[in-house]
């Protein structure tokens, strides 16, 4: 349970960073107020006022949507709108999105809660919204021309359900929906249970994030809306590390993490220094006799995946999606592969020619992470962030389990790298090294060693000759 002065604090965190009206401004309205986020910051989860209890989320570089309570009804207010994400610093993204950021924010419901959701849309054309894994009333369920009329520019329409089971949901629009995902138009949604569930544990910390991807060219800000598979930055919560905040536990906290994934492709989501058990899925949670321990779980196009463990393990753990070329940024794209090219010939005649001309990846990637080149503006260099040790060499879809024995419980700030006791780091080693040992031995009765000959073999090739007769 939260103090109440754990509730004033949060509250209190809340409307500093979002412009929350005054409560009788809200009473007063025909719908809730509009409030609106634009930091990029992890916003302190949202602790409930009204409504049955539950505990919150916390929403990696995002926050939890506000609401009010109608005659027993819990009201929320999307605005369907163009926005600007900061995907990390020193670049920013015209994307399109929901009350002044892309993902929209979190809205966090209880089991049996009837919700009623006021979409207004300020996009330059229609829209619908989709509420992904949801059981409810089929012309509630938001397909534009199958479900519903499409939202018009400019009008505001309402969607009302009960949320009948627990999980993990996604909203996204089914309204020119190509486009608009590939905006950045997709939030989170939580239904916590409303009574101990069998299934469901009580966690100590509780995160959410969605996967998404965008093809913004070098120098642009407005994603290209045809890409199909070809992206440059991938990203949870529309940023890039090392834009990506931390995830900051107390060692022997009970850990969950919420990933939904509506990119154009599948992300194999992996957790450093720990195992884990996938304990839901969009479908609500999984059975306890279908889990079993993971380091990496594969997250298909439109499906979300639960994740719980114990964060037994001090340290800075890396988190990751697998896909190597998913952990880069924009300038990863058409590279062509220099390795065991010599430069020394021709660089000095391209450098009269381009002063600023430099040789690339003739030694691998590494030296790029290093380099300081110019790039066109608002572009993030390839692999970049700074540790304790020197470059990270990372970007995209990364950031860090922070696993702290003196983390204060509910506190999420940063607490800086951590600090290795002595002797726990790998080194250099200075000492004699010797040399391998060769055996020219076979390896067993059915596999006698073959001895190569010792004469050079000359290759010959037969052209092939014109084949009459064949068709």
């Amino acid at each position: 349970m939260f103090s109440r002065r754990e509730l004033l604090k949060s509250i209190g965190a809340l409307t500093a960073g979002v412009g929350v009206a005054a409560v009788s401004r809200a009473a007063l309205a025909g719908i809730p107020e509009v409030v609106s986020q634009h930091s990029a910051d992890t916003m302190a989860p949202l602790l409930p006022t009204s409504g049955r209890p539950y505990n919150p989320v916390v929403t990696l570089n995002g926050w939890t949507l506000p609401w009010r309570m109608n005659n027993g009804v819990k009201e929320f207010h999307l605005v369907a709108e163009p926005v600007v994400r900061e995907i990390a610093p020193g670049m920013k993204a015209h994307l399109w999105g929901y009350n002044g950021q892309s993902p929209g924010p979190t809205i966090e419901v209880v089991e049996g809660d009837r919700v009623r959701i006021f979409v207004t849309n300020k996009l330059p054309e229609h829209t619908s919204i989709h509420w992904h894994g949801q059981r409810l009333p089929n012309g509630m369920d938001g397909v534009a021309g199958l479900n519903q009329p499409a939202i018009p520019v400019g009008k505001t329409y309402v969607y009302e359900f009960i949320a009948r089971r627990p999980g993990t949901f996604m909203y996204h629009p089914h309204a020119d929906e190509m486009v608009q995902m590939a905006m950045g138009m997709m939030g989170f949604w939580v239904t916590h249970p409303k009574d101990a569930h069998p299934h469901i544990e009580e966690v100590d910390r509780d995160f959410v994030f969605l996967l998404n991807a965008y093809d913004i060219e070098p120098g642009a800000y407005t994603p290209k809306i045809m890409t199909m598979l070809d992206f440059n930055l991938w990203t949870f919560n529309s940023r890039a590390f090392p834009g990506i905040d931390p995830l900051v536990v107390r060692k022997n906290d009970k850990v969950r993490i919420r990933v939904g994934n509506l990119t154009m492709t599948n992300h194999p989501i992996h957790l450093h220094g720990h195992e884990f058990t996938v304990t839901g899925t969009d479908g609500g949670p999984t059975p306890p006799g279908s889990r079993w321990p993971e380091v990496t779980t594969d997250i298909a196009v439109g499906q979300m995946r639960q994740i719980e463990f114990i964060a037994d393990e001090v340290g800075d753990w890396a988190f990751h999606c697998h896909k190597s070329h998913h952990t880069m940024n924009a300038m990863g794209h058409d590279v062509p592969t220099m390795i065991g090219v010599d430069h020394r010939g021709i660089t000095k005649k391209i450098q009269t020619l381009v002063p600023d001309y430099m040789v690339m990846g003739e030694r691998g990637m590494a030296d790029m992470a290093e380099m300081t080149m110019p790039l066109p503006d608002n572009t993030l260099p390839m692999m970049t962030g700074d540790g304790p040790f020197g470059s990270v060499e990372m970007g995209g879809m990364f950031s860090v389990l922070k696993v702290r024995e003196d983390q204060a419980p509910h506190d999420y700030s940063d607490p800086g790298w951590f600090k290795h006791p002595e002797g726990t780091v790998a080194r250099e080693w200075t000492g004699d090294i010797a040399q391998p040992k060769r055996s020219n031995e076979h390896g067993g009765q059915l596999m006698p060693l073959e001895q190569p000959s010792s004469k050079e073999l000359e290759v010959k090739v037969r052209k092939p000759q014109a084949h009459n007769g064949h068709n």
